[in-house]
C-alpha cells in the first residue's frame, strides 16, 4: 500500500512535492532519513520508522548509527555536531512541549545551518511529523511500503 493511496492523490502529492523540496533543499539524503526516522521514533509510526530505516541503508548510513538514533544524546562521537544539532531541533518541533522551539536549540542549529538549508530542514520536519500522523492515524502497519 503506498502512502499516497490512504488519502487525497492531491493530498498525497502535495505531500510528497513538500517532502522532495525540503529534502532537496537539506542537500544530504543521509542527514534528512535520520531526521525523519527521529521524528517518527518520537511519534511512535512503525510504517515511516520502517521505510526510513531502508533508505538510510540505501544511502549508506551504518547500522551502529540506525540502532542508537533513539540515545543519539549519549553517543558523542557517533554524530557530528551539524547532525546532534538537526536531530535536537528535529525533537523540538516534534514535541513542542512549551509551545515554541527552545532559543537554544534553534541558535545551535542556525550555527550549523545556512538560512535556507535551516528552512528546508523545519520544512522536512513538518513534512515526516504529518505523514507520521496520517499513517498512525490510519493505523497503517509497517513493511507495506513501496517505493
Amino acid at each position: 500500500m503506498s502512502r499516497t493511496q490512504l488519502l487525497d492523490p492531491n493530498v498525497g502529492r502535495a505531500m510528497s512535492a513538500l517532502g522532495a523540496a525540503a529534502k532537496q533543499g537539506l542537500g544530504d539524503p543521509v542527514l534528512a532519513e535520520l531526521v525523519m526516522i527521529r521524528a517518527s521514533q518520537i511519534n511512535h509510526c512503525a510504517f515511516c520508522i520502517d521505510m526510513h530505516l531502508r533508505a538510510a541503508r540505501k544511502n549508506g548510513e551504518s547500522e551502529d548509527r540506525i540502532q542508537l538514533l533513539n540515545a543519539w544524546e549519549e553517543t558523542e562521537d557517533l554524530y557530528s555536531e551539524r547532525e546532534r544539532a538537526a536531530l535536537a531541533l528535529t525533537e523540538a518541533v516534534t514535541v513542542l512541549t512549551e509551545g515554541f522551539v527552545p532559543a537554544e536549540v534553534y541558535e545551535t542549529a542556525a550555527k550549523h545551518f545556512a538560512e535556507a538549508e535551516l528552512a528546508h530542514l523545519i520544512g522536512l520536519v513538518t513534512v515526516i511529523n504529518g505523514w507520521n500522523r496520517l499513517m498512525v492515524g490510519r493505523r497503517v502497519p509497517p513493511g507495506g511500503y513501496q517505493p
